[in-house]
C-alpha cells in the first residue's frame, strides 16, 4: 500500500509539472527565419503562426515566388525550434522517461 500511495504522489507531481508546461507553451514564442534572415516567422508554443517579417528588399513583383517559399523554410525553422523546446520541456516534467511512440500529451 505503501508503494500505492509513493506513486499516487508522483502522478499528481507530475500533472502540477505538465501544467506549468502547458502555461509555459502558452506563453512561449519561437522566431524562425530563412534566406539569411530576409525573411521570419514567429510561432507560438502550439505551432500557432503568430507573426511573419519579410525584408522590403524582397517584395518586388518578379521575386513574389521565392518569398513564398521563405515563408514556408521560416515557417519549418520556427516549428522545428517549437518541436525542440517541447522535447527539452517534456524531458524536464517526466525526469527524462521515455514516452511510448506516439503519444502526445498535448
Amino acid at each position: 500500500m505503501k508503494d500505492l500511495m509513493g506513486m499516487m504522489n508522483k502522478v499528481k507531481d507530475m500533472q502540477q509539472r505538465m501544467q506549468r508546461l502547458q502555461e509555459e507553451l502558452a506563453a512561449l514564442e519561437v522566431t524562425g527565419s530563412a534566406g539569411g534572415g530576409l525573411v521570419s516567422v514567429t510561432l507560438t508554443g502550439k505551432g500557432d503562426m503568430k507573426g511573419v517579417k519579410i525584408d522590403p528588399s524582397l517584395l518586388k513583383p518578379e521575386d513574389a515566388e521565392i518569398v513564398e517559399d521563405l515563408i514556408v523554410a521560416a515557417n519549418a525553422d520556427a516549428k522545428a525550434k517549437v518541436e525542440a523546446s517541447l522535447q527539452e520541456k517534456m524531458a524536464e516534467v517526466t525526469g527524462g522517461l521515455p514516452l511510448p511512440p506516439g503519444m502526445k500529451l498535448f
